[in-house]
């Protein structure tokens, strides 16, 4: 048996009144995912844990099966793996995004989803400029980098950038009551600010105003924590490879500390514009040579981040007819059975551009699963189902029990 999961990130969503009073996934035309549903049976899976923000980071390890009570040390250390940067005793790693101010308000959390390249450029300019015995920024993909300060303490609040859309940035900059931490808070605030004065005369910045676009001229660094102990799942679970694949940094970081290898597809961009094909086929062709696949699609949660309704259906769509669709044909002439789980990971409501923690619909189809001969896959067809509502490793463990 093998096993695939595809995550269509933030795809859970509230109902819509420009969709009609439905969700995105209710509104979406998903011939292939409606097979799954009728040949398949549904469930909700509660993937943040009361206490936890809903991030990415807490709602995947949750898909995942592991507790985050003993695993999760911040987004940044899990990004740094998956940059195959190692994070050594003393150091602690933060998410740093490169974000819009504009005046005294965040505008947006990706500085207008700014291309890899040109923040390459950035990150490297900031770590000449801001870096050094102590600070080090690596360059990651579109707005999402990594800052490791040696000498640390992690035990300070900070606040997602998506979050907090069209707020006023200064109330929002990382805060403790814990004495130990307040130099670390002070080095980081003061970083937040530098970087604004130095960031807002770079060429790239004038050149992306004169285009109309929004300037990259401030970092945010968020999530922080220390280097992860995570048993690999092929110690837990009946497989013994695996592969991740995704266009995001936090996800291949959850993999490799999960034990799975890290697929880098071209063109995997986290947005619509997305080659879905090129994660399609890389999908089929790692589930050929292992038993576990881990297919993570980002697009629907940007659309939520945007508010964007109509293009959180168009990212559904394209999940069904150019993933969904050309996997289970593929694997329709195999010898071997696959069993396919399809959810997400937490919901991105596009009426509130951020995730929440409500349970996410999950459903799972293959030879050996008894059908709920449900005719759609959503948000409320799920309760029907016959799986019921799970938590913690129940879900990942349900996956596995298929052999």
């Amino acid at each position: 048996m093998k096993y695939l999961i595809i995550l269509g990130d933030g795809m859970a969503d509230n109902a819509v009144p420009s969709l009609n009073n439905m969700t995105p996934l209710q509104y979406a035309f998903t011939p292939n995912i409606d097979k799954m549903a009728r040949e398949g049976a549904q469930g909700r899976l509660v993937t943040v844990p009361k206490g936890f923000h809903p991030g990415s980071e807490i709602a995947n390890l949750g898909v995942l099966g592991y507790d985050v009570n003993k695993v999760f040390e911040g987004r940044g250390s899990l990004e740094a793996a998956s940059m195959g940067i190692d994070i050594e005793p003393g150091e602690m790693a933060m998410r740093c995004n490169l974000i819009c101010v504009e005046e005294d308000i965040l505008k947006n959390h990706s500085a207008g989803h700014i291309t890899t390249e040109e923040a390459k450029e950035l990150i490297l300019f900031l770590d000449e400029k801001l870096g050094n015995e102590r600070v080090s920024f690596y360059p990651g993909v579109s707005y999402r980098h990594l800052l490791i300060i040696k000498n640390a303490n992690k035990n300070f609040n900070t606040i997602p950038p998506h979050d907090v859309p069209g707020k006023p940035f200064m109330p929002l900059l990382p805060s403790t009551d814990v004495e130990q931490a307040k130099e670390t808070v002070e080095l980081i605030d003061k970083l937040i600010l530098d970087s604004q004065k130095i960031l807002s005369d770079h060429p790239i910045n004038k050149k992306r105003i004169s285009l109309g676009k929004d300037p990259a001229n401030s970092i945010w660094p968020w999530s922080p924590g220390y280097h992860p102990s995570m048993t690999p799942l092929k110690d837990i679970y009946p497989i013994k490879t695996g592969a991740v694949i995704s266009a995001v940094d936090l996800i291949h970081g959850i993999g490799v500390y999960a034990g799975l290898d890290k697929i880098e597809v071209e063109g995997a961009t986290g947005l619509y514009t997305t080659n879905y094909e090129g994660k399609t086929k890389a999908a089929i062709e790692q589930l050929k040579e292992k038993d576990f696949v881990f297919l993570h699609i980002e697009a629907s949660d940007e659309a939520g981040h945007e508010g964007d309704a109509l293009l959180k259906v168009k990212t559904i769509e394209y999940l069904d007819s150019r993933v969904v669709g050309p996997i289970l044909k593929e694997i329709d002439g195999w010898n071997e059975d696959v069993t396919v789980a399809l959810l997400p990971d937490h919901p991105t409501p596009v009426s509130l551009f951020t995730h929440t923690s409500d349970p996410v619909p999950f459903l799972i189809w293959g030879r050996g699963v008894k059908s709920d001969n449900l005719e759609r896959y959503d948000e409320e067809t799920a309760k029907n189902g016959s799986f019921g509502l799970l938590k913690n490793d129940e879900f990942i463990k349900l996956l596995f029990s298929f052999k």
